[in-house]
Formats: C-alpha cells, sequence, structure tokens
C-alpha cells in the first residue's frame, strides 16, 4: 500500500523526540501519519466524521489527563473501531485497568531512547496494518457476496432479502410498491452470434443504461441470465407502466456498441404489485406476467392481474437505411 493511500495513524504528542521517532516507522508500515500536538487536537481528530483507525497517544500531552482523554474518546467514537495507544512512564493500577476494560488498546513504555521501544511500537503498527487489510478483505467478500460479478448489481437472493425489508417499510408508511421485471428479447441469438464475452458487454451496458433512469432509492438486481428486477417502492402499478415504456425508449432505442458492432437490443416486461404481501408471492406474479408479455411479442408489457392493456406500441426497429449501419434482430 503506497504512503498516500494507506489507513491513518493520528501521532499525539508534542515531544519532538517521540515525533521523530513515530514518523519513519508509520511511513514504514504503509500507513499515513497524522500529528497533533494537544489533547484537545487529539480529542478532535479521534471524534470527529472521518477518524483515524489507530492513536498513539503521549500521556504527557497538555490540556488534559489521559483517563478524561481516553473517557471522551470512547463516548465520542460512535461505534467506530478504534485502536488506543498510551506512551507513559509508569504502569500504575489504572493503566491495567484501562488495558482490562477495554478502554485502552495496549500500553507502551515512554522511552524512546531505549532499541526496544522502536521494536514494541514497530510491532504494533504492522499488527494494526494486517487487522486492516484483513478487515478490507472481509467488507470485499462480504460486497461480493451480495452483487452479480459481471454487472455489478445486486444479485437475485440479495435482492430477495432486500425485498422483505423494504415490503415491512412500505407497510408501515401505507404506500404502495411495484415490481418490474424484464428480460431481452431473443437474448439467445446475439449469444450465438456474438459470443459470451460480447453479450457480457451487452449485459453491462444494460445494467448501466437502466440504472440512469432509475431513482437513487429504487433496487434493480439481476435476477437471471439476462433478467433484471427492478423494485419501485412508493410506485403503483401505473407508474411502473410508464417506466417500462420510458425504458423501452431512453435505454432500449439506442443501439449499444459492442465487438465492432451497433446491436439493437428490446426487452419485455411483467408487473405486479406488492399490497404488503411477500416478496416471494409478488415476484411470481411478476414472472407469470413477464411470460405474458413474452408470448406478446417483443417490447410487450403487461401487469399481473390486467388481462387487456392498451399499452403504446413497440418502438420500430431502427434499420441501416437510418443512417447507422447495425445488426437487427
Amino acid at each position: 500500500m503506497s504512503l498516500n493511500s494507506g489507513p491513518i495513524v493520528l501521532l499525539a504528542s508534542n515531544d519532538p523526540a517521540l515525533l521523530a521517532c513515530f514518523e519513519p516507522l508509520v511511513a514504514a508500515a504503509g500507513l499515513r501519519a497524522q500529528i497533533v500536538l494537544s489533547a484537545e487536537a487529539a480529542l478532535a481528530a479521534l471524534s470527529g466524521p472521518l477518524p483515524p483507525s489507530l492513536g498513539l497517544l503521549d500521556a504527557l500531552l497538555p490540556g488534559m489527563k489521559p483517563g478524561d482523554l481516553l473517557d471522551a474518546v470512547r463516548r465520542s467514537s460512535s461505534g467506530h473501531l478504534l485502536a488506543l495507544v498510551m506512551l507513559a512512564d509508569d504502569e500504575s493500577p489504572e493503566w491495567h485497568d484501562w488495558l482490562a476494560t477495554g478502554t485502552l488498546d495496549d500500553l507502551i513504555p515512554r522511552s524512546p531512547q531505549m532499541p526496544h521501544f522502536r521494536i514494541r511500537l514497530d510491532g504494533i503498527l504492522r499488527s494494526f496494518h494486517r487487522m486492516r487489510q484483513l478487515e478490507i478483505l472481509r467488507e470485499a467478500a462480504a460486497l461480493n457476496a451480495q452483487r452479480d460479478p459481471l454487472t455489478g448489481l445486486y444479485n437475485r437472493s440479495t435482492l430477495l432479502s432486500m425485498l422483505f425489508r423494504e415490503t415491512d417499510r412500505v407497510q408501515r408508511l401505507k404506500i404502495p410498491m411495484t415490481l418490474l421485471l424484464f428480460d431481452l428479447d431473443d437474448f439467445g441469438h446475439w449469444n450465438g452470434r456474438l459470443g459470451h464475452e460480447a453479450c457480457d458487454d451487452l449485459l453491462c451496458q444494460t445494467a448501466e443504461r437502466i440504472s440512469r433512469q432509475l431513482r437513487s432509492y429504487d433496487l434493480l438486481g439481476r435476477a437471471g441470465n439476462d433478467e433484471f428486477l427492478v423494485a419501485l417502492p412508493g410506485c403503483d402499478q401505473n407508474y411502473a407502466v410508464k417506466l417500462a415504456e420510458r425504458l423501452r425508449k431512453e435505454a432500449f432505442s439506442t443501439p449499444f456498441h459492442v465487438a465492432g458492432a451497433l446491436i439493437r437490443l428490446s426487452a419485455c416486461f411483467g408487473i405486479a404489485g406488492s399490497d404488503g404481501r411477500s416478496p416471494v408471492v409478488v415476484l411470481r406474479e411478476a414472472e407469470a406476467a413477464l411470460q405474458h408479455a413474452r408470448h406478446a411479442g417483443p417490447e410487450s408489457i403487461h401487469c399481473a392481474g390486467v388481462s387487456r392493456q392498451p399499452l403504446a406500441g413497440p418502438i420500430a426497429f431502427l434499420s441501416s437505411n437510418a443512417g447507422d449501419e447495425f445488426l437487427a434482430w
């Protein structure tokens, strides 16, 4: 990890000898140093909106007693994972009480002239760096478990889990929610004609175009190979139909650039209202509505429980006569 991108370690001391010892060790561990010279400045840094994850505190900091500083930091940390190491000239019972209660994570004798001081401090910094790297890997693994590896959208299981929470929320607020399920027409044809790599690119471009048409709090996920699911909190089926029509126009009417060609895609849409019911039931209704739309032909929209719908006709397929040369199916 580079010096500019590493985690920040707070160095709180006004002793030039300690600071001269701190800084090269912090840099060698791949971390960044933030230096403050008083207890008040240390408290402000450790309890701010973007606090460092490790604080090295000199017990002789002016402005506040060490115990008062530790208590104030712990009260204001708001659950932030924060490690505190104190450098002190003595090892009184008070220090050991703070270690036992977790108020303090480690204690180092305040003696920069002694060889073991640098070894001890270097060990703390390297251990902290390894723990931070492990934390980053765990967070990345948790995120990857929730996301479709190709498009970066929520995967089906994660989206279903989120739908249960969202259903509870819209029930409490007494507002509607609608599911919009759609898949790409004749996508198997493009897989056979262009190959999987090009079609993966088409799916990623589709996800990006759809995302641009949604609100920040709408939920979008990849429900299958070429199927996408949108959850629309606060929206009824009429709004979902209008959104599907807008997606036909804004997301699919413009050809996709892939594998050196211009590709015209279209999609069918199935819509189902939540009405506070289990997301599993509503999703099944959306799937059934999508099946009706597929039978009706490309670019069709069908709402669950509605037999006939006066919907706008599908957008006409473009052709090379329009001035662009691209493939159409």
